[in-house]
């Protein structure tokens, strides 16, 4: 998943993305303020947008509006210093406020965890095929199937989100650090290489292509 983080020191960021190493397979984008972070949303697709206020509301709320009408299942946290504002925020369609104790990393990629539940866990397990995210394992009827890397992250991102099509374009974008520089040649090679494993040990196929639209994990 790629997070981008607007208003945080690089410093923060930095043990923001370890905490969030436990939970995800994650990228995670910093921008300086809002209009830095425009640079990041009109290039590259992000699942969760987390966002320092800096008071000034016609911009926030006109950037969560550019940011929900590119992509709509795109989650926003806020983290404010004054918590009357929490209406407020809500308002201009935040998805979850944090007023407190948002200096501690570890208690922002907690509720990141709890706001993105729904799309994400620690393990696939699915019958006698069993994806091990925390520890990058993969098991099918006690077999140890071997992928690293990139095809483990591919496999384990769609898998995670079963059912769900995705194109080339996102897969890039949510686990390349610099996704601009990455061609769908790459993609369609990863590709091809988890599913000749993978039928190699299964017998069947679990990755399918959809036409014209992308790939999706289907077991």
């Amino acid at each position: 998943m790629r997070i981008l983080t607007i208003g945080f020191d690089d410093e923060y960021v930095k043990k923001l993305e370890t905490e969030l190493d436990k939970y995800f397979i994650c990228i995670v984008d910093n921008a300086k303020d809002l209009y830095d972070a425009t640079n990041f949303t009109d290039f590259r697709h992000y699942e969760l947008v987390i966002v320092v206020d800096e008071g000034v509301k016609f911009s926030l709320e006109r950037y969560i509006n550019e940011v929900k009408r590119k992509k709509s299942e795109t989650k926003i946290i806020i983290l404010a210093h004054n918590p009357k504002n929490q209406a407020v925020f809500f308002k201009l369609g935040a998805d979850d406020v944090v007023c407190s104790h948002w200096e501690h990393p570890d208690l922002i990629a907690a509720r990141v965890l709890a706001n993105m539940r729904h799309l994400f866990g620690t393990k696939v397990d699915i019958g006698k095929l069993v994806i091990d995210i925390a520890n990058k394992k993969i098991e099918y009827d006690e077999k140890i199937v071997s992928l690293n890397g990139k095809t483990f992250d591919i496999l384990a991102y769609l898998a995670l989100r079963k059912q769900r099509v995705f194109s080339k374009d996102e897969i890039i974008n949510a686990l390349w650090e610099e996704p601009e520089y990455v061609s769908d040649n790459t993609v369609e090679v990863a590709i091809n290489q988890i599913r000749k494993r993978l039928k190699s040990i299964l017998g069947f196929q679990v990755i399918h292509t959809v036409r014209r639209r992308g790939y999706k994990f289907a077991y």
